[in-house]
């Protein structure tokens, strides 16, 4: 097997010395033998360089590596999974040449790789062992302790039955499990949801509470959350070194499988998050991404995230760069042609052109059928709002549809219209579309523009706001604006409260008269009279008292 690490420089017996190491086995209840902590620090001493090993649970040794003076740098352990307990099974033993004791890398990497222990054997000025430092995880506890560290001033005092010592911790961490904190048994993704931002708390909290229903959405199950507000954003992780170390560890002990970001994140933030844990880490528009996935049926929706899709993914895809490229010609340019990320590159190019070319073809039957709404000079109503404000359900109920509705956000991708009747044979056509969010993707504003192509050709838009949020005004606030984006700020707007069954009589009276709104319970028919007045006063000022008729 061969040595890890800084080998150059060593000596032919040096380095025989060092492979020699994988021939050692150790018994399974000793944490290092004495024997090979005096071998490993007189090496060390040798060389000046710091000694490691991992060793796995019946003592023999899988790594020899060698690092410099004050560190050493660990393998890839992927190839160790873990086990319930949430440990890895290896141990790493190496070698500290001034007898100092475990340094925050060691303990970092101690909690990330989710090692057995950490133990550092101390070098004294004769090469021979010092005093032995260990440290070990800890389940999770009131005071938020991640690892215990121990010292012993000697190997000969190290007197600990390893074997005995794991099964105990292991216990207890699978305690942790079996008491119900942690679901391991649900097949769904466990998230902590993070947020990194300077601005206002309010603001901070009112964007992770719409995360979380989106994580709702997408079926994930949320463990924790974290927010941070930091003086100034770290460009590699996004937040501190030192914090996103320390939710990579929660993350870890909780049992979270993901980190989900609210804010956007870089091809380069997420290769650095990720190469400190084997967690998945994806931002806020991905989890808008995946549910619009999950919830487009038509050919027309699944075209548009599509190309939604392969706009967020195509500038994340990263590789050599272009010093390497093999297309860009001249010195250096000449080999054997293409290399695969530069064929995923074009592959992407090409299917994003053929899929705006589809949706343009797409878009001209839309137009013809909008003309011939125009052309028969039937009033045209667009139902805009909020997501998950209960827009399908009161085009449901005022139409007598069925168009699908649930207590998710996103729950309709797809524009249905309908035609609404009223007395002497005047009727309105009403369409539903998709529901808007802050920080909707640049990707997926593009793509669902000819969709939402539909209200530019409306003589009405009824803006539905769920009252009973808390926090509907800066929903309608973030609806105008992106109508305002849309370049429809100009079309008329009747604004609707809905779900007023959930909020106090007096309260939905004066909010409305405030916001000059009309309220309604989208569940409840008898509701409708205001509205509908509103609607036939608005369209035909001659009549009066309407009665709904018969619906399509």
């Amino acid at each position: 097997m061969d040595v890890l690490g800084q080998i150059s420089g060593l000596k032919a017996a040096q380095l025989n010395a060092l492979e020699r190491i994988y021939r050692r086995r150790m018994r399974p209840d000793e944490v290092v033998s004495a024997e090979l902590a005096r071998f490993l620090c007189g090496l060390s001493h040798e060389i000046r360089r710091q000694i490691g090993v991992l060793v796995d649970r019946s003592g023999a040794v899988k790594y020899v590596m060698v690092g410099d003076d004050r560190e050493i740098m660990l393998p890839d352990l992927t190839d160790y999974a873990l086990g319930r307990s949430g440990l890895r099974g290896l141990r790493c033993i190496h070698t500290h040449l001034k007898n100092e004791n475990l340094s925050e890398d060691d303990l970092t990497d101690l909690a990330l790789l989710r090692l057995d222990m950490m133990v550092a054997l101390g070098v004294n000025e004769r090469g021979f062992p010092a005093s032995v430092y260990y440290a070990h995880l800890l389940p999770e506890n009131p005071a938020n302790q991640q690892v215990e560290q121990q010292v012993v001033r000697s190997i000969d005092q190290l007197d600990l039955n390893l074997k005995s010592f794991l099964r105990s911790l292991e216990d207890e961490l699978e305690r942790t499990v079996d008491g119900g904190q942690v679901d391991l048994s649900d097949p769904r993704e466990r998230a902590i949801l993070i947020s990194v931002s300077q601005g206002p708390r309010r603001e901070i909290e009112d964007s992770l509470c719409e995360l979380q229903e989106l994580a709702r959405t997408a079926d994930v199950l949320v463990l924790d959350q974290v927010v941070q507000r930091p003086q100034r954003l770290n460009p590699k992780y996004l937040m501190g070194e030192g914090k996103i170390k320390e939710v990579v560890i929660r993350a870890l002990q909780q049992r979270a499988t993901m980190l989900v970001f609210d804010q956007d994140l870089t091809p380069t933030q997420v290769r650095s998050i990720a190469a400190l844990t084997d967690l998945k880490v994806i931002d806020r528009s991905q989890v808008i991404l995946d549910i619009f996935a999950r919830r487009a049926h038509t050919l027309d929706g699944k075209v548009q995230v599509e190309l939604a899709q392969l706009k967020y993914i195509l500038p994340r895809l990263l590789g050599k760069g272009t010093a390497l490229s093999r297309l860009m010609g001249g010195i250096g340019g000449r080999g054997p042609g293409e290399t695969k990320l530069e064929i995923d590159r074009r592959r992407i190019r090409d299917r994003i052109s053929r899929l705006e070319k589809r949706l343009k073809e797409m878009s001209k039957s839309r137009l013809q059928r909008r003309s011939r709404r125009i052309r028969s000079d039937v009033p045209i109503i667009s139902i805009v709002g909020y997501t998950n404000a209960g827009k399908s359900t009161l085009l449901n109920s005022l139409t007598r549809s069925e168009v699908f509705t649930e207590d998710l956000l996103f729950a309709t991708l797809d524009t249905s219209t309908r035609r609404l009747r009223f007395p002497l044979e005047r009727e309105v056509i009403i369409t539903d579309t998709v529901g808007f969010i802050r920080q909707l993707p640049d990707s997926l504003m593009g793509a669902f523009k000819s969709t939402l192509e539909e209200l530019s050709d409306a003589d009405l838009l009824l803006h539905v706001v769920d009252i009973s949020n808390p926090r509907f005004e800066e929903q309608i606030r973030a609806v105008e604006q992106i109508l305002g984006d849309l370049d429809l700020g100009h079309i008329p707007r009747l604004l609707v409260f809905n779900k007023i069954d959930n909020i106090d009589p007096q309260e939905c009276r004066e909010l409305c008269r405030r916001f000059a709104a009309i309220a309604v319970c989208a569940r409840d028919r008898q509701s409708f009279t205001d509205l509908l007045d509103a609607l036939q006063s608005r369209f035909w000022p001659e009549e009066s008292d309407p009665q709904m008729l018969d619906n399509e």
